[in-house]
């Protein structure tokens, strides 16, 4: 397949995935095994690099009128109640906190889960299941409601948000959006409000496995030689990751805008049936041996 095609097609992917509750990780490791990608090429490691950070980008951008007004309210909030321990902005980091150690130290299991595709398949439908019930919970009222905006969130409630999200590093389908927004609900936190943290959080926490990932890369894992020393940078490959950069950027921002508006008005049933669909595809997948 042409390049600049193949590139089009997985920035596509990427920007529609990674900020949905569906699991870019397993999109990716499907379409890129379906359109013949060779994962162990240095080339195409560092394409999924770029592409995740034109997805990373946009968010800052899409919210940069929201972060400059908690900047601006920073420490005492837009109503003067919040201090500098439950600001948004604190409640933000420490989520990030919660979750960015939990995953260093796990980082040896969460390194032989990566490329399995039975526990992807299963992340998703176990995933899709318990996003259903909690949804449908919180459409009866079984759930607490204690903050319907960020400004209303507790410090538990990040805390909560933080630990929950380390399934999403440890079992890869089980998706970093699933796992905040489900987690949001369940303490008592809008869908609104718990999609807005999600996507809050991912800023500093994908920022982080990204760059995580490139170092990797830069000076090779386990004292390895660098993947980018074997990379032949010609004007067509640069090309073809700026590509992939741009499409995977413009697509997610849409993504995002359209699933603001999205949970404002419906739920999160439409994304948990598709994520058991899609992961008893990943199973068949796995057994039939891909």
């Amino acid at each position: 397949m042409n390049s600049y095609l193949l590139a089009v097609l997985l920035g596509i992917i990427e920007g529609l995935t990674e900020f949905l509750p569906v699991s870019s990780t397993a999109h990716l490791r499907i379409f890129e095994a379906l359109l013949g990608v060779d994962l162990t090429d240095s080339y195409w490691k560092m394409f999924s690099i770029v592409i995740q950070l034109g997805a990373i980008l946009c968010l800052p951008i899409y919210f940069r009128d929201r972060i400059a007004k908690f900047v601006r309210t920073f420490p005492d909030g837009e109503r003067g109640d919040r201090t500098a321990l439950n600001h948004p902005l604190t409640l933000v980091l420490i989520a990030f906190v919660f979750t960015a150690v939990p995953t260093f130290l796990l980082t040896k299991i969460i390194g032989k889960h990566l490329e399995s595709l039975t526990v992807m398949g299963m992340s998703l439908v176990i995933g899709g299941i318990l996003m259903w019930v909690i949804d449908v919970l919180y459409d009866r009222g079984t759930l607490p409601r204690r903050a319907d905006h960020m400004e209303q969130m507790g410090l538990g409630q990040s805390i909560w948000v933080g630990l929950c999200q380390v399934l999403a590093a440890v079992f890869p389908g089980t998706s970093r959006s699933m796992a905040t927004i489900a987690a949001g609900q369940l303490g008592g936190m809008s869908r609104s409000a718990a999609l807005e943290f999600s996507f809050f959080v991912s800023i500093p926490t994908m920022a982080a496995a990204t760059s995580y990932d490139l170092l990797k890369a830069v000076r090779g894992e386990d004292g390895g030689p660098s993947a980018l020393g074997s990379i032949s940078f010609t004007l067509h490959n640069w090309t073809v990751l700026a590509v992939g950069f741009v499409v995977s950027f413009i697509v997610a921002y849409g993504v995002v805008a359209w699933f603001m508006g999205w949970v404002r008005r419906r739920g999160f049933v439409p994304f948990a049936v598709y994520r058991i669909v899609f992961g008893a595809v990943v199973l068949w997948w796995a057994m039939a041996g891909r």
